[in-house]
């Protein structure tokens, strides 16, 4: 049975509770990921580290991430939020601490390895929410919990400077990204001690097998293999990035090595989907069991688009206030945070629009806003007044927030004991547009970058118009072989 009905924000019981630990959670799971940069100069000047050192981090930070929601979103549905949330923040409090107490390069450079892994706690939540809020309430809460905790990087760029100056000398910065590593260790225990799977008499469902993505149809599995394919085109692009075309990290023979272990990677977990899925040429599945992939392939490609670029453009906003308005960095950085500030009402309000008006119909309008915001963008130059560049920034910002949580108030519509691995592929998809993004822009200047984004937002449009609403109900069957029927509207 789910908790009364109705969103309460001011409520600490029954599915609140579980919707204010899930932000809280995925809030220091940001908190964490994002802890080094408002930090990178003084942690630089402490290490001794290059300017391309530095660049270094910031990629190593995110490179693990792509595999990383992957593999939680399996951990999820197999294991459930409660321990998976409970392991993730236990776990990721070591590299945090091996940062902090880091002395070269070689060892932070491992460290924010290490620490991408803590950005895939997002798909977490996704799950659990779903199974506390019914199809009408759940975009809000979604949007809820995707947009307060997203707003942990955010905290930590306001925050953290303030903690290093309190301590003050040369380690002050240690101890800012210590407490951080003591709050994930701390809620670690926090989250397992007052969450449950799913409300009191509901069953958790759980995929049939694990290590693959179930489909249900032999076109699913082939969009299926085809959707894998830009996640290691992204992981390809990092290794490039980081070897001698890039930040020269990686010698000739190691660029090698990690081109080929993509490619034995990419072989294996073909050869699990097969493992999974092969059953479909010799068995159908019954149309009643069955859902459609490209509801998921559609939505990977909005993620793609919408915080593939918020990651982009948080990270170049700053310096390109500074370049084209000849601004201080410090100034231009505070006129540029009102791009991320965003998130603590735009996410909510992607997903109350969706429970309102319906999910494609939310999405088409907000990824139109989307397009038409960056070609506004990409027409900001010196002439503009600089209120208007600023005001630009904050409405395209609301419409690519708003339309991250409409894409997740249609994720967990689609099929509930899949709903970790999904959300893990769709996350992953926003952090493949970040890299994407990113390397445009190193080749390319500000107008062509939001170009960039523009045309890849027309490109979500027209694959949104292959989308269906959300209707009816999702067939789930309980291990005693009675089937229960999920609503959906």
């Amino acid at each position: 049975m789910r908790s009364p009905s109705g969103i309460k924000l001011f409520s600490f019981t029954g599915k609140m509770k579980v919707l204010h630990l899930s932000w809280m959670a995925f809030f220091i799971t940001f908190l964490v990921w994002f802890n080094h940069a408002p930090l990178l100069g003084v942690i630089g000047a402490s290490l001794g580290l290059s300017a391309s050192e530095i660049k270094t981090l910031l990629i190593l930070n995110v490179a693990l991430t792509i595999p990383a929601r992957l593999i939680i979103g399996i951990l999820t549905d197999k294991y459930g939020p409660k321990l998976t949330f409970a392991v993730l923040l236990f776990l990721s409090s070591i590299p945090c601490f091996m940062f902090a107490l880091a002395d070269n390069f070689e060892q932070a450079a491992l460290a924010r390895f290490l620490l991408g892994f803590i950005g895939a706690g997002f798909v977490i939540g996704i799950r659990l929410v779903s199974e506390w809020f019914p199809a009408n309430e759940l975009g809000t809460a979604e949007g809820i919990y995707g947009g307060w905790g997203n707003f942990g990087s955010a905290a930590a760029a306001m925050s953290l400077p303030v903690i290093a100056l309190f301590f003050g000398g040369v380690h002050g910065w240690r101890y800012a990204i210590a407490i951080t590593g003591l709050l994930s260790l701390a809620f670690s225990f926090i989250w397992y001690f007052n969450v449950s799977d799913t409300p009191a008499g509901s069953t958790y469902f759980k995929p049939k097998k694990s290590g693959a993505m179930e489909v249900t149809s032999i076109g699913d599995l082939v969009l299926l293999v085809l959707m894998k394919l830009p996640m290691y085109g992204a992981l390809a692009l990092l290794t490039w990035k980081l070897s001698s075309n890039g930040v020269n990290l990686l010698s000739a023979n190691n660029e090698l090595i990690a081109y080929l272990a993509l490619t034995l990677l990419f072989v294996v977990e073909l050869k699990q989907t097969w493992k999974i899925n092969g059953h479909l040429f010799s068995k159908p599945v019954p149309e009643i069991h069955r859902y459609q992939f490209k509801q998921v392939a559609v939505l990977n490609i909005l993620y793609f688009a919408t915080f593939g670029s918020e990651l982009a453009v948080v990270s170049m906003l700053p310096l390109f206030f500074a370049d084209v308005f000849h601004l201080d960095m410090i100034y231009a950085g505070i006129l540029a945070s009102t791009y991320a500030f965003m998130n603590l009402m735009s996410r909510p309000s992607g997903g109350w629009l969706s429970d309102k008006f319906g999910r494609k119909k939310t999405l088409l309008i907000l990824t139109a806003g989307l397009a038409l915001g960056y070609f506004a963008m990409s027409n900001i130059d010196s002439s503009w007044p600089l209120a208007l560049a600023v005001i630009t920034a904050m409405v395209c910002s609301f419409f690519v927030q708003a339309g991250e949580g409409a894409v997740f108030a249609a994720v967990p519509l689609i099929k509930r004991r899949l709903t970790g691995q999904i959300a893990g592929m769709t996350g992953a998809y926003g952090n493949v547009g970040a890299v994407v993004y990113l390397t445009v822009l190193s080749i390319m200047s500000y107008q062509e970058f939001f170009l960039v984004i523009t045309a890849t937002a027309i490109l979500g449009f027209v694959v949104l118009l292959f989308m269906k609403e959300p209707q009816g109900t999702i067939t789930e069957v309980h291990a005693d072989g009675t089937i229960e029927l999920i609503s959906v509207n």
